[in-house]
């Protein structure tokens, strides 16, 4: 039997009344990525990069930012989380790796990911986007 939300006697986080803790967002994070990549907790750890450690392909980022504004009652505009055409535009990337401009490009599209190693050797299959990330990513999205 299905009950109606407002029958709980716990109090739910709906994204305005109160605050969570970076703890209680990567709780959340590590679950979604724990559903939508059929991976275990353990592998889910704040360094673990989503696609070379995690296993995930283009098609799951639709369902990761799905399932991640579902959790926790965001809008996450197309492109903004994972800005795929940066990635694909023969300015930012040549040769496998990423352009002077590409990075410019990158820092300014995605601050929530730490981009000082990958700047050293900027291999495109190298790049740092971690489960951190995308923790620091929704952070920034909820009220503080």
């Amino acid at each position: 039997m299905r009950r109606d939300a407002k029958s709980h006697s716990k109090p739910r986080f709906n994204g305005a009344d109160m605050a969570m803790s970076r703890d209680e967002v990567y709780s959340k994070v590590q679950g979604v990525l724990v559903d939508a990549l059929g991976v275990d907790d353990e592998q889910v750890k704040p360094t673990a990069r989503l696609k070379q450690d995690l296993g995930a392909e283009s098609i799951d980022f639709l369902d990761i930012v799905f399932r991640l504004e579902k959790a926790f009652g965001i809008k996450i505009p197309r492109g903004e989380l994972v800005p795929e055409n940066v990635l694909t535009d023969p300015n930012y990337v040549q040769n496998g790796r990423v352009t002077p401009a590409g990075m410019t490009e990158l820092k300014k599209r995605m601050p929530y990911v730490d981009l000082n190693e990958f700047e050293k050797n900027p291999q495109v299959d190298q790049l740092p986007f971690t489960v951190d990330a995308v923790v620091r990513y929704v952070q920034s999205k909820l009220p503080a």
